[in-house]
């Protein structure tokens, strides 16, 4: 079954500091049709404005990563780290007992671009864990690149759920193919660009929901970035 996920539909939020398109209910938008998929549970398109950010808040049983599109990220936690993220580079965290942390962009003129992705964990009360890798656009290129995975192979980031999340760049001729094993689903959201997914046409923002198929076909790509999940 393959279900489309027009990003037009998708909840949007305008803060002046920060704009935001949530595919999943998500602070003030609901829709009881579009709440989880399987363990996956937000996506987020955030675009925050030079000098903005979220103050420190805090999260707990979630599994979070920050994927960013353009800019600078700035990270801080209670876990101690603290980074700068750009483009090509993703952090990951365990919140599990409880984490408080913040983002902020501190570019005095450039925004920041990123989504941010919520999956729930395989179980509650994990201890808290932060990782971060840089996955470079050639990487990605015209393959599927690993970026998160349950036992950080392939240089993944390790994610407590069964969960296998793939970053693509395509433009071109290349047709990419993934295997889904019985029983699990797949996601693809596209970032940017065009391409089609199992022989649906999608537009940036847009998404395909997967469930009792044997594969994700990825071809005609224009411009084209995607993140794609296997997912219980």
């Amino acid at each position: 079954m393959l279900t489309l996920r027009p990003g037009s539909e998708r909840g949007h939020a305008n803060h002046g500091w920060l704009e935001s398109y949530h595919s999943f209910s998500f602070a003030g938008y609901n829709d009881p049709n579009h709440v989880r998929f399987g363990p996956l549970r937000v996506i987020n398109e955030d675009r925050v404005a030079p000098g903005g950010g979220f103050g420190q808040h805090g999260h707990r049983d979630m599994e979070i990563f920050s994927y960013v599109l353009a800019g600078e990220l700035a990270h801080r936690d209670t876990l101690g780290n603290g980074s700068s993220i750009g483009p090509g580079r993703v952090q990951l965290m365990t919140t599990g007992t409880g984490v408080e942390h913040s983002e902020f962009n501190h570019s005095a003129h450039a925004p920041v671009h990123f989504l941010q992705v919520w999956l729930f964990p395989r179980e509650t009360g994990l201890s808290p864990r932060y990782s971060e890798a840089d996955f470079p656009s050639d990487s990605k290129r015209d393959r599927l690149c690993l970026i998160i995975s349950p036992d950080g192979r392939e240089g993944s980031l390790h994610i407590e759920q069964d969960a296998f999340i793939y970053a693509t760049i395509l433009d071109g001729e290349t047709t990419l193919t993934h295997e889904l094993a019985p029983g699990r689903r797949g996601y693809v959201h596209l970032i940017r660009g065009a391409l089609e997914v199992n022989d649906h046409a999608l537009e940036g923002g847009d998404a395909l929901m997967l469930e009792d198929e044997a594969r994700i076909t990825l071809a005609r790509g224009r411009d084209a970035e995607a993140l794609v999940f296997n997912l219980p």
